[in-house]
């Protein structure tokens, strides 16, 4: 059960902050031009050089090699929704109208097992492909969108969490539940699927306008009942939702004041957007652990605004990369990541590759709380992981030979790479998607194999 990985091997210990080349602290990092993982029984037993790891091993260890190849840990998605791949690349005019006219309707048909557990499968490729080995994912209102989405997890031995929507105003009546209904089914789902395997839950009200003041209170309990279980809903997303917000509770000095007030703020506790907060809504959620899930492809389709990373770093908020599929528009972190740098680039911060990096791996562990689990390479964690490839496609390989630093050639995965660029990704240290070399001849890349579920998808 013992498998070395050898490749340019990085991982990150903490955040690498602002700081870009011989600037930055090295504590904050490992890098290693020729390393290797040795990997047991799917967990991390060294990370170092190949001289090192080779020395470690017994011999005759098998050796996967990706010389030439940048190792790092698997992508942390930490917002996406698996019922919304369908609608990817639906117009919309804003949020709200978007919901009315895609999401929904779609959404109606996951109280149907079979469709449910088809779409969870070819998310999951699409979660493979593109190097994402954990993700935090919203079902439907149905209990059976959970049952079939964790069992395509299970069976592929994932780390994720997700939660049935609860829902229970302002939505069609196909999708309502009831705040009784919402509690009884969701605490069913806990205790069917928390903590079994690599799996998790996460109590999920959908967001504050799609849930009465009896429905809050029922996700308050759930989070009290169940203390160290995740949540997970959508703030301050658009200008609009926050103004009905601001209509539906009065009371609350703010959106985030709403969540505050039914004890749904801790850690992990993970808010997709964030958008428009004031500094004392980023005050408070740093002092409970309570994330932001920064969703810039999203952001820009639905013309939602700009979330300020900077000031959400600055203030000490947890932050991860989100996909946010559907409104987001690529399964790809590493486009998200481009959009996440041209999106802060506008609110006058130039983000660094290398913090880039970090924050769609490490910190993304932390803001879902499986940091003891998943995010780096530190010994004893499991082995999610994934290699980049640097000659992906022509442009990518012209332009990494001018990169002469590590920052650089980062930055150039993040600008111009997609899922070309994942050669292979691994879950527990079993490569479960691969996908086949360039070829100048096709003009294309060739077919990809996924061993360990799923379908071969071309490349």
């Amino acid at each position: 059960m013992l498998k070395l990985i050898r490749g340019e091997v990085l991982h990150f210990l903490s955040d690498p902050g602002e700081e870009t080349g011989m600037h930055r602290s090295v504590a904050s990092y490992r890098h290693f031009e020729d390393g290797a993982l040795l990997v047991e029984d799917g967990h991390i037993a060294f990370c170092g050089s190949w001289q090192d790891a080779r020395a470690l091993a017994p011999s005759g260890t098998p050796v996967d090699d990706h010389s030439g190849r940048l190792v790092l840990p698997g992508f942390v998605d930490t917002h996406v929704h698996y019922p919304q791949t369908d609608v990817i690349a639906s117009p919309g005019k804003g949020l709200l109208d978007w919901l009315d006219r895609y999401t929904f309707p779609t959404e109606r048909h996951f109280n149907d097992p079979v469709r449910a557990a088809e779409t969870a499968e070819f998310f999951c490729d699409e979660l493979l492909c593109n190097g994402t080995t954990t993700a935090m994912v919203f079902a439907t209102v149905h209990p059976e969108s959970v049952d079939a989405f964790f069992t395509v997890a299970q069976r592929r031995d994932l780390r994720m969490v997700a939660g049935k929507v609860m829902m229970d105003r302002h939505c069609p009546a196909f999708l309502r539940d009831t705040a009784q209904a919402s509690y009884d089914d969701s605490k069913r789902l806990i205790q069917r699927w928390h903590g079994i395997d690599r799996l998790a839950y996460a109590v999920t009200p959908r967001f504050a306008v799609t849930s009465t003041d009896a429905q809050m209170q029922m996700a308050g309990a759930l989070a009290k009942e169940f203390p160290t279980i995740a949540l997970h809903s959508h703030l301050a997303e658009s200008e609009a939702e926050v103004a009905w917000v601001r209509e539906l509770y009065p009371w609350s000095r703010s959106y985030l004041d709403v969540y505050d007030h039914y004890g749904l703020l801790r850690q992990p506790a993970v808010y997709a957007h964030c958008i428009w907060l004031d500094p004392e809504d980023r005050r408070r959620m740093a002092d409970c652990g309570t994330a932001i899930a920064f969703s810039p492809t999203s952001n820009l389709f639905l013309g939602s605004g700009l979330l300020n990373l900077r000031e959400a770093l600055d203030d000490g908020v947890r932050v991860g990369i989100a996909t946010d599929v559907g409104g987001g528009t690529s399964f790809s972190m590493l486009r998200t990541l481009a959009a996440a740098y041209q999106v802060s680039h506008l609110n006058g911060y130039v983000l660094p590759a290398m913090r880039a990096f970090y924050l769609a791996t490490l910190s993304g562990a932390i803001a879902l709380g499986l940091d003891e689990s998943i995010g780096n390479f530190s010994d004893g964690k499991e082995a999610d992981f994934i290699v980049l490839d640097p000659e992906a496609t022509p442009l990518i390989a012209r332009r990494m030979k001018h990169a002469e630093t590590l920052e650089e050639k980062l930055f150039v995965w993040l600008t111009l790479g997609d899922d070309r660029a994942v050669k292979a990704t691994y879950v527990k240290g079993v490569k479960q998607w691969e996908r086949a070399a360039w070829s100048s001849a096709a003009g294309s890349s060739l077919s990809a194999a996924c061993p360990q579920g799923g379908s071969p998808r071309s490349g």
